[in-house]
């Protein structure tokens, strides 16, 4: 018997909705696979050099003109690189580690200048993969105690990675979190070259 087709069945329901007048809303493209590595061009130290300049001077607001200070001269840069056909795009996340002072015992590392590019806040995982890399990175060189002061509004993503708050306190005018990494959730990264591959997850 020949199938019909009636107002009341799906087939009718898909074609008698029309689009929506007018041009589909425009979203940013944002590339599906992240390589997090150590800063290890020149291009890249560059690139989380402005990404940090554009979140923390531009949209933040809390510093004027350049965020740079005397730890970059000693700190170890990581970056977040988006991926095009297995070819590095661009920088659109970063963040820093290094020793509290020159010459420190090797056990004590902190965290600062995390950052991650405006149309990339939405991909997903990036600021959790970031502070992977910078934990299992310090843990590779011998680290005992990480920790970092971190914005309020970013406290509870720290504490899903198993870091927790040790004071509450106000740093550039905004509130902050002083908080500490549970390293036995964060096993050693030696080849910090290469990093590691993350697929963005693009929120609803």
């Amino acid at each position: 018997m020949a199938e019909t087709t009636t107002q009341d069945s799906p087939l009718f329901s898909v074609i008698a909705n029309p689009l929506p007048h007018g041009p589909l809303p425009e979203r940013p493209f944002v590339a599906g696979v992240h390589r997090i590595k150590h800063a290890t061009e020149g291009w890249e130290a560059r690139a989380a050099a402005a990404l940090r300049r554009q979140v923390f001077c531009v949209e933040q607001g809390l510093f004027d003109g350049d965020d740079r200070d005397a730890i970059d001269d000693r700190a170890l840069t990581i970056v977040a690189l988006s991926e095009l056909c297995g070819m590095p795009d661009r920088v659109v996340g970063t963040v820093r580690i290094h020793q509290p002072e020159p010459g420190a015992e090797p056990g004590e590392w902190i965290g600062s200048r995390l950052a991650v590019a405006a149309d990339h806040r939405r991909a997903g995982s990036l600021g959790a993969s970031l502070i992977r890399m910078a934990v299992c990175t310090a843990t590779a060189r011998g680290c005992t105690r990480f920790h970092a002061l971190v914005q309020s509004q970013n406290a509870l993503l720290f504490r899903r990675l198993r870091w927790r708050t040790l004071a509450e306190l106000e740093l550039h005018g905004r509130p902050h979190h002083h908080m500490e990494a549970d390293l036995v959730h964060y096993p050693p990264i030696h080849d910090g070259a290469a990093g590691f591959l993350t697929l963005a997850r693009r929120a609803a």
